[in-house]
């Protein structure tokens, strides 16, 4: 392992003293008990400061346990030190870096860099954290037995998270590119960063103080760098959503795991007359990825995984087809056994059981263990839902009589159609959760960055709409607990909570685009919606490394809810203003009392037409009903121009309805629509506007708009004003 020399200008002194001492170490390591020696260098989170009984619970003495007798774990962690030797305490003056060095380690474990995002620290020195980090790692080489470490796990660092008093006015983004720069520096040594801020991340709850993790977050960083050390991730395995009977995306089939630090996997895929075979070597933290070869879609195929310490995976009877994700909230997740046509749909839905017609199904259902009904959990199930374990197991199932009765209503016509059309398998993963709300979709990193007020105490947060935080405390027992007694606990919800337990544990299964029904519990407040369903489409995008990847939702339905006709309009807005979206209208089929309207078949073939259209090529569909494009204000009209018009009429045979003009006061009165033109309206104010100012259309909570084009698709909700 490379050695680089100490570029700063050392003392005679000092230079005299670093002898000596390495004179002192080589007599102490000429009498060791041959036991590997681990060095844990860091600050405050190695101390185990705020953990009582630290002595035993901070991480360096859980790894002493995990790593047994064969080896002796020392730690010098030093509370406020900053790796900058120019920071306001830095490491190499305190007296834990000297006895580190004493202590002639073979294993160094190094975690600095949080007390550089002080404001004190990183604006000022930034330049320089990486030769200090240089020279600090050299150092320790230098003390090693026979002058160089026998392994160096440089550890990104752990997270600080948003209730951190400097966390918007500096820390957030000098964190980052302090990672950044820790990264660069473990290229530099020829090795992998430990990651030990993932496994942390998604863990608020262990961070009581928003820096500091308690002795159950030591234990999980003790779990991790004794992977970093041992280079022993648990052995080959996969990702639950890869198994017997699933779907890979045909067109871009990859395999993903975890194995042993530095084993090679192998796997391969077999088929009829087909064979091919990749190799790739599991990274210092233990992941794999390797992507395949396009796959003819149909199958069955046999996929094979072994790796050089003879361990060995075998996935049977694979299809390769498309694979789309069906997510949201309750409408998404409705089953098909409860929807108004659920009587034929079971009967027919064996039909797509079989693999040789070539159109067929396959289901990967992920369900909550508990619904978020008004009831409280047991502990047991609060608990749980603490520890991410908030979904059932699952596998991938054919389509039968039984699963497709309760799989989503919605995921199962829409990809029926698609199954249909392109007379290929079709897997639909789905992972709805009742009444969740869009900000617990979205990745932590994402909010962090772009609206970290949400990520506020949640009991007393209104971006978080009322209803989801009573529900929440319901379910949780926690009704009347004042802020600071709930502000740890999680429930699905919460932001980031269904991000982290539903989408990143499929975030290496390649999927062709996502259908969304979601938002009901979001439309108290539009204007955060607007900002939360954009951020939620980037972080997906972001996560599946595809951003351009298809993302097609519902718009909500009719309803006696005041606040869903802005809501509705705003989702028109989004779907123009978000590129390779669709937007599926649904209105018409909405109930004036229910926020579950049980016609979910036309919803779902409504999708997959557009989704056909759009993505696959099948031009000749009408893909959505009228859309509105603008307005024209002249005097008492206003003239509306649409896309996808042809044949604008009612669906009933009567006048158009719902129309609606105002003039400079605001006040809205009905107006008479007369079809004017191909893809053009023209609506007539009432005697008492004398000057049209603004017109709108189905803008009821429970509307009875009427308007469809040649296909019987409906117009949504829309609403020009004169600029």
């Amino acid at each position: 392992m490379q050695i680089l020399s100490p570029q700063h200008p050392t003392s005679c002194k000092a230079r005299l003293a670093a002898i000596c001492l390495l004179l002192c170490m080589t007599v102490a390591n000429a009498v060791a008990d041959g036991r590997i020696k681990v060095a844990c260098i860091g600050n405050s989170v190695t101390f185990g400061h705020g953990i009582e009984g630290r002595d035993s619970l901070a991480y360096p003495a859980q790894l002493q346990r995990m790593l047994g007798d064969n080896y002796e774990v020392r730690n010098f962690g030093k509370s406020g030190a900053t790796l900058l030797r120019h920071g306001h305490r830095p490491y190499n003056e305190q007296e834990e870096y000297r006895k580190a060095l004493e202590f002639g380690a073979d294993i160094a474990v190094v975690h600095l860099g949080l007390n550089d995002t002080d404001p004190r620290n990183w604006p000022n020195f930034r330049d320089e954290f990486e030769h200090d980090y240089r020279q600090l790692i050299d150092s320790l080489q230098a003390a090693a037995p026979e002058g160089h470490l026998k392994r160096l796990v440089i550890c990104l660092m752990t997270p600080i998270f948003s209730g951190h008093p400097r966390f918007e006015s500096g820390t957030r983004d000098w964190h980052s590119e302090i990672q950044d720069a820790i990264r660069r520096v473990a290229t530099h040594y020829g090795v992998d960063p430990l990651d030990i801020h993932s496994p942390l991340h998604c863990r608020p709850d262990l961070f009581p103080d928003n820096l500091h993790p308690t002795a159950e977050g030591a234990e999980i960083l003790a779990r991790t760098v004794y992977g970093g050390i041992t280079g022993d991730w648990g052995g080959l395995s996969l990702p639950e959503v890869y198994g017997n009977g699933m779907v890979l995306q045909h067109d871009a089939p990859a395999m993903a795991g975890r194995a042993n630090a530095g084993t090679k996997v192998t796997v391969t895929v077999r088929g009829k007359h087909y064979k091919q075979r990749t190799t790739v070597t599991a990274d210092g933290n233990g992941y794999w990825r390797t992507a395949l070869e396009p796959l003819k879609p149909g199958g069955p195929y046999t996929i094979d995984i072994e790796t050089t310490d003879k361990e060995t995976l075998q996935l049977q009877d694979i299809l390769a087809g498309e694979v789309w994700l069906c997510s949201g909230q309750s409408n998404m997740a409705f089953r098909l056994d409860q929807c108004a046509t659920a009587q034929n749909d079971v009967l027919q839905a064996p039909a797509y059981e079989e693999v040789e017609k070539g159109a067929c199904l396959r289901f990967f259902n992920m369900r909550g263990r508990w619904d978020t009904y008004d009831n409280t959990w047991t502990s047991e199930a609060c608990d749980s839902v603490r520890l991410l374990q908030y979904f059932s197991p699952t596998h991938w199932t054919p389509c039968n009589a039984m699963t497709a009765a309760g799989f989503s209503a919605i995921g199962y016509h829409f990809g029926r159609v698609l199954a249909d059309s392109l007379q290929m398998p079709v897997g639909l993963i789905c992972n709805a959760v009742g009444g969740s709300t869009t900000e617990a979709w979205v990745a932590r990193t994402t909010l962090e960055k772009e609206f970290p007020a949400i990520l506020k105490p949640w009991m007393h947060n209104d971006f978080i709409q009322d209803w989801a935080r009573s529900r929440a405390a319901r379910n949780l027992g926690v009704t009347g607990k004042k802020a600071e007694d709930t502000r740890l606990l999680r429930h699905p919800f919460l932001p980031s909570y269904l991000f982290e337990t539903a989408i990143a544990p499929l975030r290496a299964f390649p999927i062709k685009g996502v259908a969304w029904y979601q938002g009901e519990s979001n439309a108290h407040n539009k204007e955060a919606h607007d900002k939360l369903f954009t951020l939620l489409v980037d972080s997906w995008r972001t996560e599946w490394n595809d951003l351009g990847m298809p993302f097609h939702f519902v718009q909500l339905s009719s309803l006696s809810r005041p606040s869903w006709t802005w809501f509705r309009d705003s989702q028109r807005i989004l779907q123009s203003e978000i590129r390779n979206t669709g937007m599926v209208v649904c209105s018409d089929l909405g109930d004036s009392l229910d926020v579950h309207p049980r016609h979910k078949r036309e919803v779902g073939e409504r999708m997959a037409a557009q989704v056909l259209h759009e993505h696959y090529g099948y031009s000749h569909i009408v893909p959505c009903g009228p859309v509105p494009l603008g307005a024209v204000f002249t005097d008492e009209k206003a003239i509306i121009f649409f896309d996808y018009a042809n044949d604008l009429h009612a669906c009933d045979g009567d006048v158009l309805r719902t129309f609606e003009i105002a003039g400079p006061d605001g006040v809205f009165y009905p107006a008479e629509a007369t079809v004017t033109g191909e893809g053009k309206l023209t609506v007539t104010a009432a005697p008492m506007v004398k000057e049209a100012t603004s017109v709108r259309y189905g803008w009821q909570p429970f509307t009875r708009a009427n308007m469809v084009n040649n296909a019987g698709l409906p117009t949504s909700t829309f609403r020009f004003d004169k600029k």
